[in-house]
């Protein structure tokens, strides 16, 4: 439990922090004054002024804001350094510069573990990299490093030896696997369950990995490379969720992600970094979506006074934010519920 809320703590803390940064950073260099800084939202934990302003560290590690002066017009105390006085195009920059530092920090972490580790690919070996938490092969006793000999009697010397032989597998059918764990030899059965998203039964095990050394330049490519890759996944399955909403049970809310970050950082310190980066993009996709209250619902309205030559009033403003705001609470209810189904009801 311990380990769970200090993986999580860290993980929402780290990505509030980079995106919060990317708002700071920019509105500093456009000029415009900047009256907070703070990580986490309710009481001041730690405080301190620097300059003109204030840096601080709140109670509930949940979020995060910068407090802009000017970014209601009607109450812009900070005059032509306001948000609301600056131009459109600066104001622009600000509002994306949280998301984009989103994808700059996956990048940052791809880079340092390529750098180190070298560029992880599935080994061919057929050792266990990782048994999936509720899983048939987690419940059957199965750990990372075993190494798979045979199913159901069938001997296996190959990865896909072994990924091949469990699709001639029925869901439900029990099977028997032989595996070697150190010196000692064991059995176990255990039965496959039909994934409907994959359209193939799973058991819940991952493969192990095989690092390749590379040189920083490879490191780095292959880091952007890689954020390309993921981003360009995770863009197809938010399309996927407006066309098959059965795919809605698959969102996770905060419990989800708390629960997550403690599995992962059983794993360790580099699959968590690798969890972070994942969240990372995610959270800078979903800020980019056209949606009141989000980045992008406020790059949208500065579009429009930028096409316009003058902002949108007051009152359209405020109704399209409460449609955003009822939108994100429906979406966080409905998340919420899926993960409390999957905490207690599998």
């Amino acid at each position: 439990m311990i380990l769970t809320i200090a993986a999580a703590v860290f993980v929402f803390g780290l990505l509030v922090l980079v995106h919060e940064f990317g708002h700071f950073i920019t509105a500093k260099l456009t000029g415009m004054r900047v009256d907070e800084f703070a990580i986490g939202f309710g009481p001041k934990l730690i405080s301190r002024k620097h300059g003109e302003t204030l840096y601080s560290l709140r109670a509930v590690p949940l979020g995060g804001f910068n407090d802009i002066a000017g970014m209601d017009a009607d109450n812009n105390t900070a005059g032509e350094r306001g948000f609301c006085a600056k131009p459109v195009l600066s104001r622009m920059v600000v509002i994306l510069a949280g998301a984009a530092m989103n994808f700059v920090l996956p990048i940052i972490v791809f880079f340092a573990i390529y750098a180190t580790l070298g560029a992880a690919s599935p080994s061919p070996e057929p050792i266990l990299g990782g048994v999936i938490p509720g899983m048939s092969a987690e419940k059957a006793g199965l750990l990372e490093g075993d190494r798979i000999l045979s199913v159901d009697g069938q001997t296996v010397t190959t990865w896909k030896d072994f990924t091949d032989k469990l699709q001639d597998i029925e869901a439900g059918q029990n099977i028997l696997l032989r595996y070697q764990r150190g010196e000692e030899m064991e059995e176990v059965t255990l039965s496959p369950t039909f994934n409907e998203q994959e359209k193939r039964v799973l058991i819940g095990v991952q493969s192990s990995v095989v690092y390749e050394e590379q040189t920083l330049p490879e490191a780095f490519t292959a880091a952007i490379v890689h954020t390309k890759e993921i981003t360009a996944f995770m863009i197809e399955s938010i399309v996927r969720l407006f066309k098959e909403p059965e795919q809605t049970e698959n969102l996770a809310g905060p419990i989800g992600i708390v629960q997550m970050s403690g599995q992962v950082a059983e794993r360790g310190f580099i699959p968590l970094m690798n969890f972070a980066a994942l969240l990372s993009i995610n959270l800078g996709i979903i800020n980019l979506l056209p949606v009141p209250v989000l980045d992008g619902g406020h790059f949208v309205n500065l579009f429009i006074e930028a096409v316009r030559g003058k902002p949108l009033g007051t009152k359209a403003v405020a109704y399209t934010q409460r449609v955003g705001i009822a939108l994100l609470i429906m979406l966080m209810l409905f998340a919420t519920k899926n993960d409390l189904v999957r905490v207690f009801m599998k």
